[in-house]
């Protein structure tokens, strides 16, 4: 069933850009064209207001529960550990964006002008003052009604804690409703999921038919060094999967197949999160461990999308042949790492943070505008990169020893095929 759901979003994927391509070559009336995409877009959002639909709650539940069930595993170990490496790989990717953009000298000779236009996007600067302020709800209400991941997450990091005490002092009816509720939002994400190959290709259909080739064609060369740069950080990612896994790091990729192809084909880190649950307990991870960690890294850990950021600075630089010290370069390139923990959940997130930032390094507001053209083929790898990074990151936290001894295997559940020892 596994392999054949994997299968399917493939297909829808292929199927997608054959039809998206065939929809635009054939039709040369623009209002037609147009109309075509807005039933592919219209198909595409029902999936993804489903995926939404459900990862608010999920995402409160799986951190609940995983609190008040991970605390004898060693609580506070699980969560340094996951924010030491949400960090550590957040740095590495923006450093990697920001040097292959420099080795390869993205955008030199392009000798762009500033012009009075706009980049369309509603970017704020992200100030360090207001996204601590906005990791806090106002109404925990609103913040499920708008699916705000980071507030969601300090609500029920706040919650969890409570129950944990309550539990202890020998409560444990809403912690039982808490665990069969993930139960219930597992069971439904599993409902909603059964359309994802719809909802995969009308997205890609969607893309092709309003862009064709010609936005390769344009932007050949940007395209092509970025998902160069992706490359080389998928090749170091594996490598630190398999530092840590052994061979098990090759079956977890094939594990996380599924929600990989649907986070390219979607553009959507919503889209795979419940996915990606599933695979990763399939794969072995305790659910306990699972349910806490990855949704922080939804929030924490977008390794994809940091690295397009410093990319995409870099090259904007260049391209306006901007005379800007590599120590300024390096602040931007700081500034975008602490901006990026605020954009989980925002549209084209990665996009408006660079909106928000690089225009105070003196790159003209345009510069974006010229970025947004060809957003939504960079942003399908940037999220199947966050993807694979969020899921090596919760396979190798769950491995690692939290209250048991290291070495000590930790008990088999239902459904669950244990992780090799590393080296095995």
């Amino acid at each position: 069933m596994k392999n054949k759901a994997a299968i399917s979003i493939a297909a829808a994927l292929v199927l997608g850009v054959g039809v998206g391509l065939s929809c635009h070559h054939l039709t040369t009336d623009e209002s037609v064209r147009a109309s075509i995409v807005d039933v592919f877009d219209t198909i595409a959002h029902l999936f993804l207001n489903l995926i939404k639909m459900v990862i608010a709650p999920l995402i409160f539940a799986t951190i609940v529960s995983g609190i008040i069930n991970a605390a004898k595993s060693g609580l506070g170990k699980i969560f340094v550990r996951s924010m030491l490496w949400f960090a550590s790989a957040s740095v590495i990717a923006g450093l990697a964006g920001f040097g292959v953009a420099h080795l390869l000298r993205v955008g030199e000779g392009l000798h762009l002008r500033a012009t009075g236009a706009d980049s369309g996007l509603q970017a704020k600067p992200h100030d360090p003052g207001t996204f601590l302020v906005n990791l806090v709800p106002q109404s925990f209400v609103k913040a499920l009604a708008e699916n705000q991941p980071l507030q969601i997450l300090i609500f029920a990091m706040f919650f969890g804690a409570a129950l944990l005490s309550l539990k202890r002092e020998g409560s444990n009816k809403i912690g039982s409703m808490i665990d069969e509720l993930t139960a219930v939002m597992l069971r439904m994400t599993g409902y909603v999921m059964i359309l994802a190959p719809v909802g995969v290709f009308a997205a890609v259909a969607s893309a092709f038919t309003d862009e064709g080739f010609e936005a390769f064609s344009t932007y050949g060369s940007f395209i092509a060094t970025f998902y160069g740069a992706l490359a080389g950080l998928w090749i170091v990612m594996l490598g630190v999967a398999v530092l840590f896994l052994g061979r098990a790091a090759f079956r977890l990729v094939a594990a996380i197949r599924e929600p990989m192809f649907i986070a390219f084909s979607t553009a959507s880190t919503e889209a795979a999160f419940p996915r990606l649950i599933e695979s990763l307990t399939k794969f072995g991870v305790d659910r306990r461990t699972t349910g806490f960690v990855l949704p922080m890294g939804y929030a924490f850990n977008l390794d994809g999308s940091m690295l397009y950021m410093t990319f995409a600075g870099t090259f904007l630089i260049n391209a306006y042949d901007l005379d800007i010290s590599i120590g300024q370069q390096l602040l931007m390139v700081l500034i975008l790492l602490i901006s990026s923990k605020g954009m989980a959940g925002v549209p084209r997130g990665a996009l408006v943070i660079v909106a928000a930032v690089v225009p105070g390094f003196g790159v003209p507001a345009a510069g974006v505008a010229l970025l947004l053209v060809i957003d939504q083929i960079l942003d399908m790898g940037r999220t199947a990169t966050n993807c694979l990074g969020n899921g090596i990151a919760t396979a190798v936290i769950g491995r690692m020893p939290h209250g048991a001894q290291a070495g000590e295997p930790r008990a088999r559940q239902k459904g669950d095929e244990l992780i090799e020892p590393a080296g095995a």
